[in-house]
């Protein structure tokens, strides 16, 4: 798992996810490349789910083609789909260029030697420059593996109107939430929008309450298997969550909803809150999105420092790819900043670069203002690097959400599997 233990106050904008399937045709142009990588095309697989940001990155690849004359072809996926499919196609059938996650997502792939060291790069572009603390979230043994794509932070997103419908106030501790809760219920909707469908929503939504009471340490410790789900520090963060469940706060039957459709319940005003990230701005139309407000978690203890869930989406070239050069040519030209931006404006998160002109959205801004007083973050897609235990965490978590009364057997499973993958 990879956190930024002091977070830098320096400023970062955008993030995108977008969606599509883009064939960009070749195009005599100047750009300087290869011959190598003239005769061959370079491919993609990408797994976005913004359409909005699909017209930027069919700009991009045209824009690539027309100066380096390199057919560029971009394959996208669904997004869950994609985090099973690129175990098979990064040993057979890999792409030049695929995204993917930063971190110890990204670290088990590099251990397996799956993905190339694009380190040569990085050195050529100056892009530790630029990047800051976001290049460690790329780093493996003083090595960079891949291009951090945006940061998404997550919080307690919410509609301005629906509160002034209700006289809500954005909650701000434990106590101030429960008061939430029941006003929300007295007004007839549901506190928390929440999907476990794809499971990892509850698993974040734990991440952010073990922060709140345990801190970032024993967080940590946990995730990288150096920790019992068994230990006594994890009782009040179950306790707390129980009882959160136990009053009604989450929606109901959420494992049959994808956050997307939760996230529609809170455009729809039907709940108050939904704990996520940016990229819920999906499920708005144009015409509601500037009713959309974020707040950071709820403080559950004071005495425990701020620490916020802080994922990084990032790009990379695998190893067993066929035009290397000139992926490394197309990553060069998608990354220089007026291209980046571009591509990551409508997913209103936490750009990686520092040099990128400023943010349309007033969300973003909200974003790098909180992350400047952060003192460390976690990454909430890491639940650990093992592809097993990543699953059995998510399944344990929502199934913590739909039955808080089987808390010890489905800890108990999470404690056998952690042994199991750590050989403990």
């Amino acid at each position: 798992m990879t956190f930024l233990k002091q977070f830098p106050s320096t400023t970062r904008r955008r993030f995108l996810k977008g969606a599509g399937l883009v064939s960009a045709a070749a195009v005599t142009g100047s750009f300087p490349i290869p011959a190598i990588a003239q005769a061959q095309e370079v491919t993609m697989i990408s797994a976005e789910n913004n359409g909005a940001a699909l017209d930027a990155l069919k700009a991009i690849a045209a824009g690539f083609s027309k100066e380096a004359g390199v057919n560029v072809v971009i394959n996208n996926m669904d997004h869950e789909a994609h985090k099973t499919a690129i175990r098979n196609y990064l040993v057979a059938g890999a792409p030049d260029v695929c995204s993917w996650f930063s971190g110890n997502r990204m670290r088990a792939f590099v251990k397996r030697g799956l993905f190339d060291d694009i380190s040569d790069l990085f050195e050529k572009e100056k892009y530790k420059d630029v990047l800051g603390a976001t290049a460690g979230a790329v780093t493996e043994d003083g090595k960079q593996y891949g291009l951090p794509t945006g940061g998404t932070l997550w919080g307690m997103f919410y509609r301005k109107d629906v509160f002034e419908q209700h006289g809500l106030t954005v909650p701000k501790t434990a106590e101030e939430f429960m008061a939430y809760g029941h006003k929300c219920k007295a007004a007839g909707i549901t506190p928390v929008a929440i999907g476990t469908k794809e499971l990892w929503p509850a698993a974040g939504w734990f991440d952010q309450m073990n922060l709140r009471i345990n801190g970032l340490d024993k967080h940590m410790a946990l995730m990288n298997g150096e920790m019992s789900y068994l230990d006594p520090s994890l009782t009040a963060v179950f306790d707390q969550w129980e009882a959160m469940i136990s009053k009604g706060f989450f929606t109901e039957n959420h494992t049959s909803f994808g956050w997307q459709e939760a996230a529609a319940l809170l455009a729809q005003k039907k709940a108050g809150m939904m704990n996520l990230g940016a990229f819920l701005r999906s499920a708005f139309t144009a015409e509601d999105l500037p009713q959309l407000s974020y707040a950071t978690f709820p403080v559950l203890d004071a005495k425990v420092g701020h620490f916020e869930e802080f994922s990084v989406n990032s790009i990379h070239i695998p190893a067993k790819a066929k035009n290397k050069q000139g992926a490394r040519e197309f990553l060069a030209y998608f990354y220089k900043p007026e291209n980046l931006a571009a591509y990551l404006e409508p997913g209103g998160n936490v750009p990686p670069r520092h040099d990128l002109p400023p943010s349309k959205d007033p969300l973003v801004n909200v974003a790098v203002e909180t992350m400047k007083t952060v003192q460390g973050t976690s990454q909430y897609y890491d639940r650990d690097s093992d592809p097993d235990m990543a699953q059995a965490g998510l399944v344990g978590f929502q199934e913590f959400m739909a039955k808080p009364d089987r808390r010890k057997a489905i800890l108990t499973r999470l404690e056998g599997t952690r042994k199991r993958i750590y050989k403990i």
